[in-house]
């Protein structure tokens, strides 16, 4: 598929970290498959397997949180943190911000772990999303692909952005950049703009593989994909942009014209990772392990952790990729402009077995929405989740309740294409 050189030079423009460096990384929910939470061994496998991977265009020493807290309890700190310490991988923070009213035990469990770890730990701190597709859960398309999803509106995901703020104000982490993650259509959508005024940056999730009734075979994926990264850059405006969930399944249903296969996912990772993301932007790809027993669309790289991947995820000498990949590997804290993806989890503390609305490895938080974008994450705390694209409301409940909840992967889920999606698409090729 055909990079136009707009987009190119777009990204060459603003898509480099200030240091000229940018990251590389997966997303994690706060469970396994089995809806089991993670301990710090279970995180210290994921992130050994992602800086080992064999043949990878850079180092994956990144991991995406979907919450602060610990599977199953109530305010203790994840222990992706004691994991991440151990093995030096830096961490883009999330916090669970649907069926909430407040965002105290995040802030309470960061702390505590901040107590416990000083430097070791906010050194390794590149940035904060407050929220994972939210948005698209209260919208119309979220709405209609899951009725009883639960996000949160603009007013209240400011409302935990200046709370978080004032929290870490005079804090070692007072600097870092403070973001939300949702899908490409939501930062289209004018009553969204609130939410891109607060923040320092834009998570995006983008999933071409639920794209249907626009063409998305695996051969018009790069262009899909185009289309909406350049419409949420334009959305974004001066504020940089990362790309924290995309991905194509290695097996699952046919998505109208999308295929799952091993051979697809491969082809995916090359024409988008490799030529438009990779070294180039900030990146957190949905993903390295799949934990959404719910969804039969699977996105993991690699079987049982193994540092041997699927498929050959070396880039292409002519992809732009290779020459860069040792100057532009994760070293930086700074924000840049990029776009989103997949991870959604469900989050669970030990008062609220309720499931989240997402996807991904927290567990992951895929979901299927009119733009493209599922994510599939998943947490495991009913505050902090790994909810994967807003996209894929429908496909976050995980069987544990009917609440959104930051908890396990839900994985890439439904995205089913509506007429206002179907509107943000035409304008984003108007723009070319």
């Amino acid at each position: 598929m055909r990079f136009t050189s707009t987009i190119a030079a777009g990204i060459a423009a603003v898509g480099a970290v200030a240091d000229g460096s940018n990251y590389l990384g997966f997303n994690s929910g706060a469970t396994l498959a089995d809806r089991s939470a993670k301990f710090k061994a279970d995180f210290a496998a994921e992130f050994k397997t992602a800086a080992k991977l064999n043949g990878a265009p850079g180092k994956f020493n990144s991991a995406r949180l979907y919450t602060n807290i610990q599977a199953y309890s109530q305010e203790d700190p994840i222990e992706a943190f004691d994991a991440a310490v151990e093995t030096k991988t830096h961490l883009l923070l999330g916090v669970w911000a649907s069926g909430t009213d407040n965002i105290d035990k995040e802030i309470s469990a960061l702390n505590k772990a901040i107590e416990k770890y000083g430097s070791e730990l906010t050194d390794l701190i590149i940035g904060v999303n407050i929220g994972s597709e939210d948005l698209y859960r209260t919208s119309v398309t979220g709405l209609k692909n899951d009725p009883e999803g639960v996000g949160a509106s603009p007013k209240t995901i400011v409302s935990f952005i200046n709370d978080w703020r004032k929290a870490f104000k005079s804090s070692a982490i007072a600097d870092v950049p403070v973001g939300h993650a949702d899908t490409w259509d939501v930062w289209n959508n004018s009553t969204n703009k609130a939410v891109i005024d607060a923040v320092d940056f834009i998570s995006v999730h983008e999933y071409p593989y639920y794209e249907n009734d626009k063409g998305n075979s695996i051969e018009n994926a790069g262009k899909l994909f185009d289309s909406a990264y350049q419409a949420t850059l334009a959305a974004a405006g001066d504020k940089p942009v990362w790309v924290t969930e995309t991905g194509w399944p290695y097996v699952g249903e046919t998505w109208d014209e999308a295929v799952a296969s091993v051979e697809n996912a491969e082809k995916y990772w090359k024409e988008v990772g490799c030529k438009k993301l990779f070294n180039k932007t900030p990146t957190f790809w949905y993903t390295l392990r799949d934990s959404n027993p719910a969804n039969s669309m699977k996105f993991a790289i690699t079987d049982k952790l193994s540092t041997e991947p699927r498929f050959d995820l070396s880039c292409p000498k002519d992809s732009g990729d290779e020459k860069d990949k040792e100057s532009k590997t994760s070293t930086s804290s700074e924000a840049t402009k990029t776009h989103t993806s997949a991870d959604h989890t469900s989050m669970v503390t030990s008062s609220s077995a309720t499931a989240t609305n997402g996807g991904s490895d927290n567990s992951e938080e895929s979901s299927g929405n009119s733009s493209g974008s599922g994510s599939g994450s998943g947490n495991g705390s009913t505050s902090g989740s790994d909810n994967s694209s807003d996209a894929e409301a429908s496909n976050t409940s995980d069987g544990a309740g009917a609440v959104a909840t930051p908890s396990g992967d839900n994985g890439a889920g439904l995205l089913k294409i509506s007429a206002a999606g179907a509107l943000a698409a035409l304008s984003a090729l108007a723009l070319f």
